[in-house]
């Protein structure tokens, strides 16, 4: 199974530790699609000029994560500010704006379609600013999209119809608007839905029916990544054919494997 990431990539800065750590939602997804097997993975993003970025580009290709599709723009890096609670849990408490992901927007060339029709599956989230790229990219692969917590409807809508794989944190509904939800989104005709609840069980909807995440109690560092983890294990098993409750135990595995340790994927770095 070849996967390649195309979106944001950052530093995210632990402030009790002083250190940063490359992340990124799409750089997280493809460092932990390798790290369960994946053969060939690829990321295109926009990267900074600062020591951020070189230390990023270090780790991607410490992971054999191809970046050669990748543009460089003077500028900062994205390097949000992040504190730890007791339980592990990760806070964003902010980051500067003027950072290059922030300033430009990435265009696919048709160099870059060809490059990316060699790979099984693409996938972008919401905070890569893909939207109006979308539909030229649908045309030439399959895509799975990162909602996060975007629950609104109307942005569903606008890029649902391009999106075979839909991820979404719902970690702040309650069970009654959860369900609102499960029946609001059964019109786009996702072929996997996958509903992330933070410390409660995953629900995975494909078709009619609904899997729940068989939880195992660990010992949670941070939680940093773990959803990134979570989808990147799912799709490199599901694409490569297993069944849904096989590709979701080791989806669960590669949540639990991110959460022991610091950051998305490890590689600190003092400020």
């Amino acid at each position: 199974m070849n996967l390649i990431a195309i979106g944001d990539n950052v530093v995210d800065c632990y402030l009790d530790q002083e250190k940063y750590y490359p992340g990124g939602n799409c750089v997280n997804v493809a460092v932990n699609a390798k790290r369960n097997g994946a053969e060939k993975v690829a990321y295109i993003g926009i990267f900074g000029t600062d020591e951020k970025a070189e230390h990023i580009k270090y780790a991607l290709n410490k992971e054999s994560i191809d970046f050669k599709a990748a543009r460089t723009a003077e500028g900062i890096s994205g390097q949000p500010q992040v504190s730890l609670t007791t339980e592990g849990d990760r806070v964003f408490i902010g980051g500067p704006k003027n950072t290059v992901q922030h300033l430009l927007k990435l265009q696919l060339t048709d160099e870059d379609l060809d490059f990316i029709s060699d790979y099984d599956l693409c996938h972008v989230s919401c905070y890569s600013s893909m939207e109006s790229e979308l539909p030229k990219l649908s045309k030439v692969i399959d895509i799975s999209y990162d909602f996060s917590n975007n629950l609104d409807l109307e942005y569903v809508e606008l890029v649902a119809k391009h999106i075979k794989h839909a991820f979404f944190s719902v970690a702040e509904l309650t069970d009654g608007k959860l369900k609102q939800f499960m029946d609001a989104i059964k019109v786009f005709n996702f072929e996997v839905v996958a509903l992330t609840r933070g410390s409660l069980p995953a629900l995975f909807i494909k078709g009619d029916y609904i899997y729940e995440q068989n939880l195992q109690p660990i010992k949670v560092v941070d939680t940093m990544g773990a959803g990134d983890s979570l989808i990147a294990g799912f799709l490199v098993n599901y694409i490569s054919g297993e069944n849904m409750r096989i590709s979701l135990e080791r989806a669960t595995h590669s949540a639990e494997n991110t959460c022991k340790i610091y950051g998305g994927f490890g590689y600190p770095r003092e400020f």
